[in-house]
């Protein structure tokens, strides 16, 4: 599993891929959080707090991760080697958890720059220093699970098709319902709101930005992860056959 996680971080940085990627994500987070005039303006905000960053990230990530992950298995079946990477002397959980942690770990090599904003915006405080650090944390754990949920999405949908573009649609569409749907449904049918909600992955990620973690929250992204690559595994090997 190491080699086809390195070989995926190698084929990132290999290309402008892993670089464009980390690119994106801080200067698309950079604008909106301290350059454009908006309600994710931290400095219009008047709060020492990261809020508009974490606001804004399960967005930006909707549309970054599925365009990580679209050639993860696409490709391989494009280029036609994934019958050779099969072949290997490696399980095809092993094959798709090394898929699975190489993309994973570019999306946080990506997020380890942002906490530079917790200095700049804990400098910032009046008095310095003023900032709900069980929360920032709270909501960086959060972030990391509704990431490696993305991913799984995303991991899934490149072995739907062996074209990328569609492989990218059907992740944002998954990731979308997935993130933001099951609140839109529960507005609509106010009887089961809560329950409704508790279905989507904003519910759960809002719960763990309050500084709490739930175990509840934590499994719930543990469970999503698992089915999606449980999906991978069984996709392929239906392929395999």
């Amino acid at each position: 599993m190491k080699s086809i996680v390195l070989r995926e971080i190698k084929s990132f940085f290999g290309s402008p891929i892993g670089y464009l990627v980390i690119a994106i994500f801080l200067i698309l987070n950079g604008l909106f959080l301290w350059v454009f005039e908006g309600e994710y303006n931290i400095l219009n905000t008047g709060f020492a707090d990261m809020s508009p960053f974490f606001t804004l990230s399960p967005w930006i990530l909707i549309f970054l991760i599925p365009a990580v992950t679209m050639r993860s298995f696409s490709d391989e079946k494009k280029q036609g080697t994934l019958e050779l990477l099969l072949t290997k002397p490696l399980s095809i959980w092993q094959i798709v958890s090394g898929k699975f942690l190489g993309s994973l770990l570019l999306i946080v090599l990506a997020i380890i720059p942002t906490f530079i904003y917790v200095i700049v915006i804990s400098n910032l405080g009046m008095p310095q220093g003023n900032i709900d650090m069980g929360s920032t944390m709270g909501s960086y754990f959060g972030l990391l699970f509704l990431i490696s949920a993305y991913t799984s999405i995303g991991i899934f949908t490149s072995t739907l098709s062996e074209n990328q573009i569609v492989a990218f649609i059907v992740a944002v569409f998954v990731c979308f319902i997935f993130y933001f749907g099951f609140e839109g449904i529960a507005s609509v049918v106010p009887t089961f709101s809560t329950l409704i909600s508790a279905l989507g992955m904003q519910d759960h990620f809002k719960s763990m930005g309050r500084g709490v973690i739930d175990t509840r929250d934590v499994l719930y992204f543990v469970s999503i992860t698992a089915l999606f690559l449980s999906f991978t595994v069984y996709k392929l090997k239906s392929f395999k056959l």
